[in-house]
């Protein structure tokens, strides 16, 4: 729906001015339902929490990576397309699909991004520093849950990254 005045308080005036030109719409939560058919109920919850207007109400990085929606997601890259468990012999599963990193995630630059410019400037410059010292993310086709996501509605074959493996 549109979003009211005090939610657009911090909005430059160029995207109030826009915003206000066009018809006002009511919030409509059917219709984040109709998208997908395989939308669920934390689907379309994430969904709103991420689509609030007002970036001081909006959902944090943070509190989204922690939304029940993405534990299917974990769940999945750690049993199809993770190989850190991987030994010799055989495939160790981990209870932790949540591993904390070294050095721990810092969500507080995100309170400083005050235009999009400034975002792509620092997902740029972060990029740039990453060069050469990440594995690529690879689909693991020995996988013994491979067949079974390469068919779901997650990832269709259109949508595959290349992976040296195959």
């Amino acid at each position: 729906g549109t979003p009211s005045l005090e939610a657009m308080r911090t909005a430059c005036e160029g995207a109030k001015a826009h915003i206000l030109r066009g018809p006002h719409k009511q919030p409509s939560l059917p219709v984040l339902y109709t998208l997908s058919s395989q939308a669920t109920h934390e689907a379309v919850h994430l969904l709103c929490r991420m689509l609030v207007f007002d970036p001081s109400k909006r959902i944090s990085a943070k509190d989204a990576l922690a939304h029940p929606y993405l534990d299917e997601g974990r769940l999945r890259y750690h049993t199809c397309m993770c190989k850190c468990f991987s030994t010799s012999t055989g495939r160790v599963y981990t209870s932790d699909f949540e591993p904390i990193t070294n050095p721990k995630f810092d969500d507080t630059f995100e309170k400083n991004l005050s235009s999009v410019r400034q975002v792509k400037e620092i997902i740029h410059q972060f990029l740039e520093q990453q060069k050469g010292s990440r594995v690529p993310l690879c689909i693991n086709p020995q996988s013994a849950a491979f067949k079974s996501f390469i068919s779901s509605t997650v990832a269709q074959p259109s949508e595959m990254p290349p992976s040296p493996l195959v």
